[in-house]
């Protein structure tokens, strides 16, 4: 065993939350908090290329979503309001201050769901929004989401392709992620493999409410700084756009922009991500 599995196995601990979900999270580093919540059947194992650099100036919180990754594949709570309720228990549990709570792609609305439940959150510093799409069946010309316009139709022929052979569909989801779809064989791999720990009925039961829920309705009630990340690819062709109008409806927003990079930037360009961050936090009042 290599000395980063035994950085991992040191950091990693399972909490048991009050419906009996368990979560797995990872805690490393000190100083001011970060919470990192990653996207639809992804993993904490995601953020592999940003925590290591973040954990030298802050405490680095990132955890495996219910039915995702390590976490247990219960069956129930499968909505974006009750993945933020279980962000509030695992910021409860470590009992974190001056947190910056930023989420990925799904993970943006779970963000936006805490703070809309949360909003007088004394804990809470910031919020950062990576790659997202608060409201994927939102009409508004803002949104470049594939299911723009409540399209039930794609919808259901997404889950369809999905069901019929999951391990290549997250195959070829991997490959929309990357800037040109040029994805390597290995990260094809080792995505893949992360994608599919998460059972089909639970992706399909979180995705649904993904793109039903009204998360942008919150955008212009946001009082803390906001950072918002965005970049084109295969899962936002104009995720640039999108994010530049979903910043313009926060009033503390700051924008970055990626056009190196695709849905994956933080892993595409870990430095660029990890030093807009630290610079971010560092700045936000």
């Amino acid at each position: 065993m290599t000395s980063g599995s035994n950085d991992v196995l040191r950091a990693a601990h399972v909490a048991r939350m009050r419906d009996g979900a368990r979560i797995y999270y990872e805690d490393r580093g000190q100083g001011q908090p970060i919470l990192l919540v990653h996207g639809w059947t992804c993993s904490s194992r995601f953020w592999q290329k940003n925590v290591a650099e973040l954990a030298k100036e802050f405490r680095v919180i990132t955890l495996d979503l219910r039915g995702h990754g390590n976490s247990s594949k219960i069956l129930s709570g499968h909505t974006i309001a009750q993945y933020a309720r279980d962000v509030r228990e695992i910021i409860e549990l470590l009992q974190l201050e001056e947190l910056t709570l930023a989420g990925w792609s799904l993970g943006g609305p779970v963000v936006l769901s805490y703070y809309d439940q949360y909003r007088d959150d004394s804990s809470l510093k910031a919020l950062g929004l990576i790659d997202t799409a608060p409201y994927p069946f939102s009409p508004a010309s803002w949104n470049s989401h594939s299911l723009k316009n409540h399209n039930h139709d794609a919808l259901n022929a997404v889950f369809a392709t999905y069901a019929a052979d999951p391990l290549q569909f997250a195959a070829a989801f991997t490959r929309k992620m990357f800037k040109g779809g040029t994805a390597s064989d290995e990260d094809v791999r080792w995505i893949s493999a992360e994608l599919t720990k998460t059972p089909p009925w639970i992706a399909m039961a979180i995705y649904s409410d993904f793109v039903m829920s009204d998360c942008a309705r919150i955008l212009p009630t946001l009082k803390l700084p906001v950072a918002v990340f965005a970049a084109d690819s295969g899962i936002y062709q104009e995720g640039i756009k999108m994010g530049r109008s979903i910043a313009a409806q926060i009033s503390r927003a700051s924008f970055y922009p990626f056009e190196d990079a695709g849905h994956l930037l933080f892993y595409e360009q870990p430095g660029k991500f990890n030093q807009a961050l630290t610079a971010f936090i560092r700045e936000a009042k």
